[in-house]
Order: structure tokens, then C-alpha cells, then sequence
């Protein structure tokens, strides 16, 4: 299937980081299309027991809920991360079932398409990520799409080796 969904309507570079964080996060769904509720919680990597089309899909959520709500808005952290289970995101999704998973996803994303649209890129966040140092909203957006194109592969694989699935 050839996609052409990544060529952005207009050319500002607004419009340009917000189509390809849009054609990153369509993407992440189109790798999930078809996949059965079984299949969606299967760990195929014996080196990643916690990689699964479920758990990688929650996992998206969290991160795009951290960057934009904690660090952009400042709001309080209220992941299902604790320092005692970094990567409970991964294992609670399979207790959910995918297409509630996806839909979550999708309902956030749309709620984060209407906050970009309202913010300058220059924005800076309201938390500090390290150092004391405060990103702009250009650099967020940057690093999600690079986050969820990352995954994407993971997704890739995950699904070629439940179903033999390629390409999308």
C-alpha cells in the first residue's frame, strides 16, 4: 500500500511537524488493523517480554500524555509508571483489550492536535526535562514523531511475525 498522507496541505513548519507526528501516529493504527485481541497480547522477542502490539500502543499513549500534559503543561504526573515498575504502561496493556487501546489513543491524539494548533512552536514547556533545561513545543514534536516512527518498526516486526503482515 503506498501512502501518501505524509504531504502536509500547507508548508509552514507547523503544519509540516504536525502531518508527519499525524502520519506517525496513523501509522502506529494502520500496524494494528486486523490484528485479534489474542495476537495483540503475545510477546514474540524473548529478549522483550513486555513487547507486545498492545504494549506498545499503551506505551505511545503514556509518552505523548508525558510530553504534552507533564513536561509542556506542567500538569502532575499521573502515569501508570512508578520507579518500581518503569515499564508498567507495557505490562497493564494487555489487560485491555486493543481496540479500547487504539480508540484511547486516538481520542488523546486528537486532544494534543487541538493544543499544538493553539501553541507557537517557540513555546517553552512548563517542566524542565533535565538539567533545569525547558524544551519549546518544536522540540517535543520533534522527538514524538521520532518516538513513534522508532516503534513503528517495533510494530512492523511484532506483526510480520504474528501474521505474516507486511508493509501499510
Amino acid at each position: 500500500m503506498t501512502r501518501i498522507d505524509d504531504t502536509p496541505p500547507a508548508w509552514d513548519e507547523h503544519t509540516q511537524l504536525t502531518t508527519f507526528l499525524d502520519y506517525a501516529r496513523d501509522t502506529a493504527r494502520a500496524k494494528c488493523d486486523g490484528v485479534s485481541a489474542e495476537n495483540a497480547r503475545k510477546a514474540l522477542l524473548p529478549g522483550s517480554p513486555l513487547m507486545t502490539m498492545s504494549g506498545v500502543i499503551n506505551h505511545l499513549r503514556w509518552v505523548e500524555y508525558y510530553w504534552f500534559q507533564v513536561v509542556f503543561l506542567g500538569e502532575e504526573d499521573r502515569a501508570p509508571m512508578t520507579d518500581e515498575d518503569p515499564d508498567r504502561e507495557m505490562r497493564i496493556a494487555v489487560d485491555f483489550p486493543l481496540t479500547q487501546l487504539l480508540d484511547e489513543y486516538a481520542e488523546q491524539s486528537a486532544r494534543y492536535r487541538e493544543l499544538v494548533a493553539g501553541s507557537g512552536l517557540d513555546k517553552q514547556a512548563q517542566r524542565a526535562i533535565r538539567d533545569g533545561l525547558h524544551v519549546d513545543l518544536r522540540w517535543i514534536l520533534l522527538h514524538l514523531t521520532e518516538e513513534i516512527a522508532r516503534h513503528n518498526g517495533h510494530l512492523d516486526i511484532l506483526r510480520e511475525m504474528l501474521d505474516g503482515t507486511t508493509g501499510g
